[in-house]
């Protein structure tokens, strides 16, 4: 995947809400779900972006969230943000994060080589930065797709 495309993709969802992330279903790809708005004075509708990260060899995720917060959000009440309210603590059950300080195409590295000579094929890395969650991705493609508004994962029996 031509690098310029790929960092354009990335740019086009700064700031925008993750409501999910995760392999797929068959373990394969990593997708990341993005509802993406406008000031409504633009007339743009908002959508359910997909952005699948295929054949996605390294996945990692941590955390964001300072210690001495999270210190304060173990209540299992802020995992609803209706029985969160008025409680100190990251509220989790608002259910997305924000696409901030966005994502970024790392430089090449040595893991992106390795897999490139292994398998044939151009690997990337990348890191996605949301408020509550640092993702860093090496994968070979990525298909961006719209999905129907309130997109639910398949999640496997």
């Amino acid at each position: 995947m031509d690098t310029a495309a790929l960092e354009q993709l990335l740019d086009d969802v700064f700031d925008q809400a993750v409501v999910h992330h995760g392999y797929t279903a068959y373990m394969r790809d990593y997708e990341v779900v993005i509802y993406a708005t406008a000031d409504p004075r633009t007339g743009v509708e908002p959508a359910c972006l997909r952005y699948l990260f295929r054949y996605c060899v390294e996945a990692r995720c941590e955390t964001s969230v300072p210690a001495e917060v999270w210190r304060t959000s173990l209540d299992d009440r802020l995992i609803d943000d209706v029985s969160a309210g008025g409680l100190d603590g990251y509220v989790w059950g608002v259910k997305w994060h924000c696409l901030y300080p966005g994502a970024k195409l790392l430089p090449a590295s040595e893991r992106t080589r390795r897999w490139s000579r292994s398998l044939g094929l151009d690997f990337h890395e990348v890191l996605i930065e949301t408020n509550a969650h640092r993702l860093t991705l090496l994968f070979s493609d990525l298909q961006v797709s719209e999905l129907p508004i309130g997109y639910t994962p398949f999640v496997a029996d």
